[in-house]
């Protein structure tokens, strides 16, 4: 069973950046699509952003399009996210994981079969 971590978060001022990272163990991610997700106080997950098996697709919400980068580095196993200009709102615990299905591209988080822990992004206004 693959095992996610991420790594990255923390706490920045409105306007600021940060690189999310997350990096597998046990198991190749190279024929899976993966994405990222996250969690605010009160409210339920939401997809942030998602990306192909190859690296070559990225998918985002409509919230962090122009803002947030996704990428994967199928040589290190592993996937990144980008934030730039973040927001107040952009505040939550970020969240990656693996689609269950090879070659998969969804923002559907019940196609996702594995999970990290989450590292918390805070913004601050």
């Amino acid at each position: 069973q693959v095992q996610l971590v991420e790594s990255g978060g923390g706490l920045v001022q409105a306007g600021g950046s940060l690189r999310l990272s997350c990096t597998a163990s046990a198991r190749t991610l190279t024929n899976y699509g993966m994405g990222w997700f996250r969690q605010a106080p009160g409210k339920e997950r939401e997809f942030v952003a998602a990306i192909s098996w190859s690296g070559d697709t990225p998918w985002y919400a409509d919230s962090v399009k122009g803002r947030f980068t996704i990428t994967k580095d199928n040589m290190r196993n592993a996937l990144y996210l980008q934030m730039n200009t973040l927001k107040f709102e952009d505040t939550a615990v970020y969240y990656c994981a693996k689609t269950q299905r090879q070659f998969a591209l969804t923002r559907e988080a019940d196609a996702y079969d594995a999970w990290g822990q989450g590292t918390q992004v805070t913004v601050s206004s």
